[in-house]
């Protein structure tokens, strides 16, 4: 092909071939994420967030109206920091073509420069080694290739090449990347992206199964209201599959399980996934409409201790229900996300009005979040997105909803968001001290999570390998070992003050028992024998035990 103009109908299906590429590769980029857990993966987030914008655009011959809900339903449906950012870019392209009915090469190059401007406008504090600058660096380099006898084939193959030169470079920008061994995740996920474009002009269309969507369980009794599902009922949500499986040694059973194949072949059938394996017994979430699928892929390693299934489409629309009541007035609202039934249930006791089920991974989209405001009268929100992945979806809705009133506090963990709505002191008619109060709260907790690396890692000087128990203060690893106390013990020990605290609150994971409790406060007090140690049953993914200290 020598394509030389691109209309709406044409763009939609060159982005979907994008959207394909960019799925075939996604634990790929999943596995370049320097936070070796399995929270708030870049490939998982842009996939979901470029799935959305698709979802949400209606199809067009005309090129700018077609691009004009695209971005909408991207700014809305971003999840995640990569997420957000991909969500500029393309909000910038659609800038830059607003009134073009097709657009031709230099259109094209002039669309992903203003793309790369208008995200690093949106990012507070740009840093480079991203995808920030292998978008810039990509288009930037490419301009002075482009003449008028380029074809959008040739303009995509050079932006193409040219970002792959930037991508190799990004651990020479950002320490972590190098000290990681890895690439830029987000810049790699926009790359495939484009490839995909180009593979589509080039003949190469790549087949594609859209993604269940999100999640989230019957009512208290056990019955399901016919308001909520009944025969007419669209059924677009999947199920939520939670098992342990026991891996088993007997003649009809296959004996050479692999993590890394058994995941791969979930992938088939389903989202969202989270596995971990401890010795022979294998936990693990996942989104599917194929649930029969999954159990037969299981059952071919073993048997299940524990099971649960869940419809998530009535979950989706008990969560509609619940958040369009009507709230009473309050001076000050709180808006917070957490994942697990006891760290849900927590941040509801404390007074927050809203609380969002941010799933496993914590990627709680712009529109989530958009809703959550329409549906409250106060004179002031505050939002405590308790990920540092969470931060940017909660600051973009912001921009989208056009309120003046409310407050971000950028909260990274669920400990940091536990003590801010701790500091909250509803009696006092300041809203603005309130507000302070909660975000000095934040800042005052040292948080410290307990998880199983999902790969091999050497940084900060602690060297970990697949499968063992990390402890993570922020982004530091502080220590790794075969057994969590051990980790912890590791850990605390580099804690410096660490007598000088006086409380520790530790959230119990759903894969900790509650004898973990003693263990741990007996561990606390060695330390500091004056210390007031308190567990909760948070019941989060992902985190086995997370730990404030104040």
């Amino acid at each position: 092909m020598n394509t030389r103009r691109v209309n709406g109908t044409l763009f939609e299906k060159m982005l979907r071939n994008g959207l394909a590429n960019l799925r075939q590769h996604r634990d790929e980029i999943n596995a370049l994420n320097v936070f070796p857990v399995a929270d708030g993966d870049t490939g998982t987030n842009m996939c979901l967030t470029l799935e959305k914008g698709i979802r949400f655009a209606q199809s067009s011959k005309e090129l700018y109206p077609y691009l004009k809900m695209l971005s909408e339903g991207m700014l809305f449906g971003a999840r995640g920091n990569s997420g957000v950012i991909l969500s500029q870019l393309f909000s910038g392209f659609y800038q830059e073509l607003s009134r073009c009915a097709a657009a031709n090469v230099a259109d094209l190059r002039n669309a992903f420069i203003r793309a790369y401007r208008v995200a690093y406008r949106a990012v507070v504090c740009p840093v480079e080694g991203t995808i920030l600058t292998v978008s810039r660096e990509g288009i930037e380099r490419a301009r002075s290739q482009i003449d008028r006898s380029t074809s959008v084939e040739t303009l995509l193959s050079i932006y193409v090449a040219e970002m792959k030169k930037s991508l190799a470079e990004t651990p020479d920008l950002l320490p972590v990347l190098k000290e990681s061994g890895v690439i830029d995740s987000g810049g790699a996920g926009y790359i495939y992206i484009i490839e995909g474009m180009q593979k589509f002009l080039y003949g190469e269309v790549l087949k594609d199964e859209a993604l269940p969507q999100e999640a989230a369980a019957p009512t208290a009794d056990g019955t399901v209201s016919e308001t909520l599902f009944n025969e007419d009922t669209v059924f677009e949500h999947g199920y939520c599959m939670e098992f342990l499986l026991q891996l088993m040694k007997g003649e009809q059973y296959t004996q050479r399980f692999r993590l890394d194949a058994y995941i791969e072949d979930l992938q088939l059938y389903g989202n969202s996934i989270v596995a971990t394996q401890a010795g022979r017994r294998v936990k693990v979430h996942i989104h599917t409409f194929k649930p029969a699928k999954v159990i037969a892929a299981s059952q071919e390693f073993g048997e299940f201790l524990t099971f649960k299934l869940e419809n998530m489409h009535i979950q989706h629309a008990e969560r509609e229900q619940k958040l369009q009541e009507k709230k009473q007035h309050r001076p000050v609202s709180v808006v917070a996300v957490a994942n697990g039934e006891g760290m849900i249930k927590t941040f509801e006791e404390l007074g927050c009005d809203v609380v969002l089920d941010g799933g496993p991974t914590m990627n709680t989209s712009s529109e989530e979040f958009v809703k959550a405001f329409s549906y409250i009268d106060a004179d002031a929100i505050v939002v405590l997105p308790n990920n540092k992945n969470v931060v940017r979806a909660a600051e973009q809705a912001v921009q989208l909803c056009g309120r003046t009133n409310v407050t971000v506090i950028p909260t990274a963990s669920m400990a940091e968001g536990y003590m801010a709505v701790s500091m909250d002191m509803r009696d006092n008619a300041d809203i603005g001290q309130r507000i302070t109060l909660m975000q000095e709260g934040a800042k005052s907790i040292r948080s410290i999570g307990v998880a199983v690396a999902t790969r091999n890692i050497t940084r900060d000087g602690v060297n970990c390998t697949a499968g063992q128990s990390i402890v993570l203060e922020g982004d530091a690893i502080k220590a790794a070992s075969d057994d969590p106390f051990e980790a912890l013990e590791a850990a605390l020990n580099g804690v410096e003050g660490l007598d000088a605290y006086e409380c520790c609150v530790v959230f119990l994971g759903e894969d900790a028992p509650n004898a973990d409790e003693e263990r741990i406060t007996a561990l606390l007090e060695d330390f500091n024998p004056m210390i007031e140690v308190t567990c909760i049953r948070g019941d989060q993914h992902i985190y086995r035990w997370l730990l404030g200290i104040f």
